[in-house]
């Protein structure tokens, strides 16, 4: 069953919600919405690795929510390294442009599922398809 959830789980920075919208926009992708997804165990400092896909095929077991108006979906494996992460678009002149997610959880979910090597600082990286 398709599951919304309190727009306070994942937070969608105002910049990255309007490089979504503008890629939406740009790309004329009416009723899609901006997948986020555990991508691979990361290794080190990083936890996990997080991706992000633009996506209109939503599964009835997805969650669902609307973030700074647009609409995230997240998987139920996924869910859990996300919760209370925050989405930023960050458009450096030195690495280029590009999201980040930054998840308190995704350190804790990692050394629950047994990955070592963890020395602190940010909860976990990103790899963007759109």
């Amino acid at each position: 069953m398709l599951q919304e959830l309190d727009v306070q789980t994942i937070t969608l920075t105002s910049a990255a919600s309007k490089a979504v919208q503008d890629i939406l926009n740009e790309r004329k992708l009416e009723g899609y919405a901006l997948r986020v997804y555990v991508a691979g165990g990361g290794c080190g400092c990083s936890g996990v690795n997080f991706g992000m896909a633009l996506d209109n095929n939503i599964q009835d077991v997805d969650t669902t929510f609307e973030a700074n108006g647009v609409k995230l979906v997240v998987d139920q494996t996924s869910i859990d390294y996300l919760r209370g992460a925050t989405i930023d678009f960050i458009n450096d002149p030195q690495h280029g442009a590009g999201f980040a997610v930054n998840s308190p959880n995704a350190k804790k979910q990692s050394h629950e599922h047994g990955e070592e090597g963890c020395c602190g600082g940010g909860g976990g990286s990103c790899s963007c398809q759109n």
